[in-house]
């Protein structure tokens, strides 16, 4: 009898786990516009914390250094979009050129294309399908697009800015608040060493981050200029911005790259170059500087990386996919100072199989 009841406790106790992770879900799902400013905000004040702590140390108020990060993070966008702003609208006017290129090198690949388009129908004629095909294409204004779609962004960047100032400015009071809930001195010290290990664990994470992307963009910017590639700043910018998100982003800047490459050269071997030279500098931060950076701070293992960005990516796109990492992170802290030791030995920053946050 005593089995039974142990047996049907643990189902109960997993039924509402499972229940309950189901519901945390579909709210991260459906409430991404309120939860994704708010996020993103507190991942970035974990990153400024150091900075806002430092001029608290001067005697600044709490709300008058919150004040000074949010307008350094204002000052840093503005910059950045300034830059991006001018070489990005005359590379949007050469849209249709690339265009053009990329079909005419297209064109040389026709008869690959047919023999694929031959197979294609072969495997229909096998099994039994059609092979028309018809395509609706909705038309809709960009205009009323942008009409409908620019109060939403407006909401969520005062959301985010919100939620950055207040984050900041009473960090330390909700730390105060949560520690005063624990009872148990090794409660509060529990509490307290987590809060401590994310801001450092995030904020080194970001901010290494960012300094590797920046000499990745330097490097990409320096390399496309040698390359004779138009508006180099540019793609060192973009570089240092897609590097944030691991994987996509890469992958992504290739893609941007050999487009690019089209529209500059005209030689097969030729257009390959930038998308070539921005992977070979993409390998060489990987591989080397970024695990030699992080290696020795971090150790989380490159699957459990990778099933966090897929989910995160899945979830909200690619807000989702800048923190996954420092998400990854936050729990990571949790438990190291929420289990047992013998349990917690599981996440040991000595473990030899996770040598750093592996990135593509």
């Amino acid at each position: 009898m005593g089995n039974i009841e142990t047996i049907l406790q643990t189902a109960s106790r997993a039924s509402a786990v499972f229940l309950g992770t189901v519901g945390l879900f579909l709210v991260l799902r459906n409430a991404q516009f309120l939860l994704a400013p708010i996020f993103v905000a507190i991942i970035l004040g974990l990153m400024f914390s150091p900075v806002a702590a430092w001029m608290e140390t001067r005697r600044i108020p709490p709300s008058m250094s919150a004040l000074a990060v949010v307008l350094l993070l204002l000052v840093i966008i503005a910059t950045c979009v300034t830059l991006f702003a001018l070489p990005l609208s005359v590379w949007i006017d050469r849209l249709p050129l690339i265009w053009r290129k990329l079909q005419f090198q297209i064109t040389g690949w026709e008869p690959f294309f047919d023999s694929l388009s031959n197979l294609r129908d072969q495997l229909r004629d096998i099994a039994g399908q059609s092979s028309s095909m018809t395509v609706t294409v909705e038309e809709d204004s960009t205009v009323a697009q942008i009409a409908y779609i620019a109060p939403t962004i407006f909401a969520q960047v005062l959301l985010f800015l919100a939620s950055l100032y207040f984050f900041i400015a009473t960090r330390d009071r909700i730390r105060l608040s949560v520690l005063s809930l624990c009872f148990s001195r090794a409660a509060k010290l529990r509490a307290a060493h987590f809060f401590r290990d994310t801001e450092r664990d995030v904020s080194a994470y970001l901010l290494s981050i960012t300094f590797i992307n920046a000499a990745l963009g330097f490097a990409v910017g320096i390399a496309m200029f040698a390359l004779g590639v138009p508006s180099p700043m540019l793609w060192g910018l973009l570089a240092f911005a897609l590097n944030y998100v691991i994987y996509v982003g890469p992958a992504l800047m290739v893609v941007i790259l050999l487009l690019v490459g089209i529209a500059t050269f005209s030689t097969f071997p030729a257009l390959l170059v930038p998308a070539g030279a921005y992977l070979g500098l993409n390998a060489l931060e990987s591989q080397f500087v970024t695990p030699h950076v992080l290696g020795r701070t971090l150790t989380l293992n490159p699957f459990f990386v990778f099933l966090a960005l897929a989910f995160w990516l899945w979830l909200w796109g690619p807000v989702g996919g800048f923190i996954a990492v420092p998400s990854m992170l936050i729990v990571y802290a949790a438990l190291r100072n929420g289990l047992p030791m013998s349990q917690n030995q599981l996440f040991s920053r000595n473990d030899s199989t996770a040598r750093g946050v592996s990135r593509m």
